[in-house]
């Protein structure tokens, strides 16, 4: 999913697994289970190295080839994310209880990630950019354009 881009870029500019821990306040082997893909990376840490490689989402998880978009920001916007991921369920004609079922999770999570009380997990943001080739900056309010990828 991300794995091999990230550890790609570590090594692309000669970083050790160590000093990248340090950036992400985390010990070295942490973030080796991130590299060796034992677990997920939660989405903020993805969010400091996207800034830190100054590249996309949407490169990191291999959606596109573009490294960074123009006028891209570095913050997420929870209001704006939870806007998008609704927008985005009633263009496809899902209820949040379809798109809960479709990421095994419960209807709460994704009405909390709607009310922009929690940013929406790495796992789920993948499916659904994958699935439904949406921008998963552009769902997370990282860009405004494009929406949608090839």
């Amino acid at each position: 999913m991300y794995t091999t881009k990230i550890k790609e870029l570590r090594e692309r500019i000669g970083l050790t697994k160590t000093e990248i821990g340090k950036i992400l306040g985390i010990d070295r082997s942490q973030y080796g289970h991130y590299e060796n893909d034992d677990f997920t990376i939660p989405i903020k840490h993805l969010i400091t190295l996207c800034n830190y490689y100054n590249v996309s989402l949407d490169y990191i998880f291999e959606f596109s080839n573009i490294e960074q978009y123009k006028n891209s920001k570095n913050e997420i916007d929870k209001m704006i994310m939870g806007k998008r991921l609704k927008d985005f369920r009633k263009e496809n004609k899902l209820t949040q209880t379809d798109l809960s079922n479709f990421l095994n999770t419960t209807f709460s999570t994704i009405s909390s990630y709607e009310r922009g009380v929690n940013i929406i997990s790495t796992n789920y943001l993948y499916s659904i950019s994958k699935k439904y080739h949406i921008s998963a900056d552009y769902l997370l309010g990282k860009i405004d354009k494009p929406k949608y990828l090839d």
